[in-house]
């Protein structure tokens, strides 16, 4: 720890501390996050976040420079973001304006990628919101994979995970049986989100979580999910009887496909909710030139008739393709040039059963104390053991959730 120097505190949470530091020797802007409760190096690696984050690595999501553990303190250095999704929400809020769509777009498109990586690794995150997204100088990252799950993991999972304006109806069930589709619905309330201002679905608590999502899409019927209504009945629940809303009319000036890829995404069935690789060809990012890794069919350079298509990684090279000007003119990752750094209070009113229990006994901001760190076990990035997971950009008056199994 010798090496950083503190600047200010970015929040805390329930799981401890986020600060912005200085690196000493190459003045390097980082976050360090400093739980609460101690651990040995061996528990360290077992934690899920850890054994999840050794096995991701990609350019979207927040990266993991150093692991510090000394004397059961456990220290993480992330890079640091300049801000989350929520934070510009707000900075746009003050100034009366909106996101473009094309802005959304370019955003969506990169956390789809990134989702697209995750699930086809054999994980779901679990706590997709606003405040996890975090963005600098138009890229945009997922950050907090401490709810992440294996895939093939044997259910039912826990009950309580995410956020509850961001659950799948599934999730508020409490029966522990769902699947990486819980993220692509996050995704769409988030969507929304995004070109509404507002969360789509804000309820106060589970029963009114369920009651706002019904009177925005109406209620479910055997058509729309008859697997819900079999788990309503099993547990003696009565879905509210409301017709819904016409979604258009929440957000007039959407897109037609904004408004289909929306409604896709908050199915009341998961199964008929897209994959993160259909999402990324849908309609509505049709100007955007993406191939999902798994299918991918080859080499990296093939023939056109105008010369060569570089393909690197999941980019396409425009200058190769027959009409480049077209192309560059089309492709909405070409529009955002600059993201506000603006940061705003956070909003209050999200907060479950659990958590306030959680709230009551937290440990106030300015008792916390980070560890000094002379000596100890340390990993880094440049040793390619970075294995942990990224920070959550905390901010004032913001509940955030306890983690769970």
């Amino acid at each position: 720890m010798e090496k950083y120097s503190l600047t200010k505190k970015l929040g805390s949470g329930s799981f401890g501390c986020v600060w912005q530091a200085v690196n000493k020797h190459s003045g390097e802007v980082v976050a360090i996050k400093a739980l609460k409760k101690s651990y040995s190096r061996e528990k360290c690696l077992n934690l899920r976040e850890v054994k999840c984050l050794r096995k991701l690595n990609h350019p979207n999501f927040v990266k993991v420079k150093e692991l510090i553990v000394e004397k059961g303190n456990v220290l993480f250095v992330f890079e640091c973001m300049q801000c989350n999704l929520y934070q510009l929400m707000e900075a746009k809020k003050q100034k009366q304006q909106l996101f473009s769509e094309s802005a959304v777009k370019a955003w969506l498109f990169q956390v789809f990628r990134g989702l697209d990586y995750v699930h086809q690794q054999g994980y779901f995150h679990r706590d997709l919101k606003p405040e996890n997204l975090l963005v600098s100088q138009g890229t945009i990252k997922i950050a907090d994979f401490g709810l992440a799950r294996e895939i093939d993991a044997f259910p039912p999972y826990t009950e309580r995970v995410g956020t509850r304006w961001y659950q799948a109806p599934e999730i508020l069930f409490k029966s522990g049986l769902y699947s990486s589709k819980v993220d692509m619905w996050a995704m769409g309330a988030i969507m929304a989100e995004l070109l509404l201002f507002r969360p789509l679905f804000q309820g106060t608590d589970e029963a009114d979580q369920m009651y706002k999502i019904c009177s925005v899409l109406g209620s479910p019927t055997m058509n729309s999910w008859a697997d819900g209504l079999r788990q309503a009945m099993a547990i003696n629940y009565q879905f509210p009887q409301l017709s819904g809303v016409n979604l258009s009319a929440l957000m007039p000036s959407a897109s037609e496909d904004a408004i289909n890829l929306i409604e896709s995404l908050c199915s009341w069935d998961p199964c008929k909710r897209p994959t993160a690789a259909e999402a990324l060809q849908h309609p509505f990012f049709k100007r955007c030139l993406y191939v999902p890794p798994h299918l991918r069919s080859t080499p990296a350079v093939a023939a056109t008739r105008r010369g060569m298509l570089k393909q690197q990684g999941d980019r396409i090279d425009a200058e190769a393709l027959p009409y480049p000007k077209i192309v560059k003119q089309l492709s909405p990752l070409d529009i955002m040039t600059a993201v506000q750094q603006n940061s705003a209070a956070g909003r209050k009113g999200q907060q479950s059963l659990a958590n306030k229990a959680i709230a009551a006994n937290r440990q106030p901001m300015g008792q916390m104390k980070l560890p000094s760190m002379k000596a100890g076990v340390q990993w880094n990035a440049e040793s390619r053991d970075w294995f942990l997971g990224p920070f959550q950009n905390l901010e004032p008056g913001r509940i955030y959730n306890e983690k769970f199994g």
